[in-house]
């Protein structure tokens, strides 16, 4: 039995054959329970999941990675004793002592919902140029405003079951970030922010999104919400 039995990881995954295998091996060392979503993936991710003793779902068609989650999170929710669940990312950016930080403040009942920040302490890691495009994502996004966020824009997140099964992913992109803090923000969930250390690698740098992308995003989403008034 381990104290993170009742935790669950969920993995969205999109041709992360080089590293996922390596991910998910590392994860289980703390957290038994995963599942990863293989996301319309043309390489061999789903072959390499299969090696690690991870629970494996497949999207016929890539859906973008808020689709996934949203897949991951309803699988998770069905299994029996799972009362955590933590958004991971697959290429290697996220660290499990991250994650066993925030489970411990949930179950402290200081929250329902723990996000990462990359910005409440400075380690250095986060390009220069990326840190001030999310800083001043955070800035001028209402949502994130109210919520009193530093990083809105961090796809490491820890939820007790209420959270989970409350969040509706809508946005199948990567705008699911934004639509995340956009419900919380109007929900009476408690959320905290913690700081959190986030390992960027060449391979990670590769994959991750262009902060052109980042602007792009928090342009659909200010559309999105002027048009709900």
């Amino acid at each position: 039995m381990s104290e993170y039995d009742n935790v669950w990881l969920v993995i969205p995954a999109y041709n992360e054959g080089q590293v996922i295998a390596e991910v998910v091996e590392g994860a289980r060392k703390t957290f038994p329970n995963i599942v990863v979503v293989d996301d319309g993936c043309t390489d061999d991710t789903a072959q390499h999941v299969m090696t690690t003793g991870a629970h494996l779902v497949r999207h016929p068609v890539n859906l973008g990675q808020g689709a996934a989650l949203q897949t991951g999170l309803k699988y998770a929710l069905e299994q029996q004793g799972a009362e955590y669940f933590a958004t991971f990312d697959a290429d290697g950016q996220h660290q499990t002592g991250d994650v066993e930080k925030m489970v411990a403040l949930l179950r402290q009942g200081e929250a329902d919902i723990v996000l990462g920040s990359r910005f409440i302490e400075q380690t250095g890691q986060v390009p220069w140029i990326k840190r001030v495009v999310l800083r001043t994502a955070a800035a001028v996004s209402p949502t994130a405003r109210k919520l009193k966020l530093t990083d809105a824009h961090n796809g490491l997140r820890v939820m007790n079951r209420e959270a989970a099964g409350r969040i509706r992913i809508t946005m199948n992109g990567m705008a699911h970030a934004s639509e995340i803090v956009s419900f919380l923000a109007g929900s009476d969930l408690r959320v905290a922010e913690v700081p959190v250390d986030i390992l960027y690698t060449d391979y990670s740098r590769a994959k991750g999104q262009s902060l052109i992308n980042g602007v792009n995003i928090l342009f659909d989403i200010s559309l999105r919400e002027r048009n709900r008034r």
